[in-house]
């Protein structure tokens, strides 16, 4: 079996795959001050809570955007689990070309979603992740990541909005029955759904239309992400799995070398 573990800002989720098939997911809050032994002993009861068994785990592969907790992270799955990670980087085989001015500038899991929508979905295509930032990113039919847009997520713009005023409460990040709020709940709510909403709309559009692809699909992945993409018709697929999909992907691609 592979494990896949996506580390991201506010969550690390891990998935398990037997063959093709997603066998389970699990997640953790993201914490910087954990020990090897606790990633090691919380990853082994989380999966044998899911009747998987740890001698039954023969690869694991991790993309991060935390480089401060990979250390311990690492240390805990040589240490209880006896593989050492691939980990997803620079020389690492994806099947995606990344000709920016600094390819390395680009966040692992940005790429793992990449190779996810463009295997799965076909080029061209613009992957939108609603993760703790909304990110925007443009793939050609030959798979080629020639842009990316980067704004701040839903909980994040939350955070900020009951934070940085005196008497806005902190609310549930829900989408109002209408935008015509009546109270101060269902205005920050219509307010910050809504808002996310155009924005999509707005940046997926003028994406494809400067870099005048056509035939471009728009793939979406991400907690918050299937709210928005069930009240706008720029999605064409809401795919909750996708990072771990693109895990597996790229653990196959590079498994011939290891």
């Amino acid at each position: 079996m592979l494990l896949v573990i996506d580390v991201g800002n506010t969550n690390i989720t891990l998935g398990v795959f037997e063959d093709i098939n997603l066998r389970a997911t699990l997640r953790i809050t993201t914490q910087i001050v954990r020990t090897s032994d606790e990633y090691g002993l919380l990853m082994q009861e989380l999966l044998m809570g899911k009747n998987i068994r740890i001698q039954d785990i023969d690869s694991v592969t991790i993309a991060s955007v935390v480089p401060k907790i990979m250390h311990s992270l690492v240390s805990g799955i040589i240490k209880y689990l006896g593989i050492t990670p691939l980990l997803i980087g620079a020389g690492t085989k994806t099947g995606i070309k990344t000709p920016s001015a600094n390819p390395k500038e680009i966040g692992s899991d940005r790429i793992v979603d990449a190779v996810a929508a463009y295997e799965i979905y076909g080029g061209p295509v613009l992957v939108i992740d609603f993760g703790t930032a909304i990110t925007y990113d443009l793939i050609t039919a030959d798979g080629s990541f020639i842009a990316g847009v980067t704004s701040p997520g839903l909980q994040i713009s939350a955070n900020a909005l009951w934070r940085e005023t005196a008497k806005l409460p902190e609310i549930e990040i829900v989408l109002p029955n209408t935008i015509l709020a009546k109270d101060t709940i269902t205005s920050m709510q219509a307010g910050l759904l809504y808002g996310c909403i155009g924005q999509t709309e707005y940046i997926a559009k003028h994406m494809i239309a400067e870099s005048k692809i056509a035939g471009c699909k728009v793939v979406a992945t991400g907690g918050l992400g299937k709210v928005i993409a069930d009240n706008t018709d720029v999605i064409n697929v809401y795919d909750s799995n996708l990072t771990l999909k693109g895990l597996k992907i790229i653990s196959d691609k590079n498994r011939v070398g290891r």
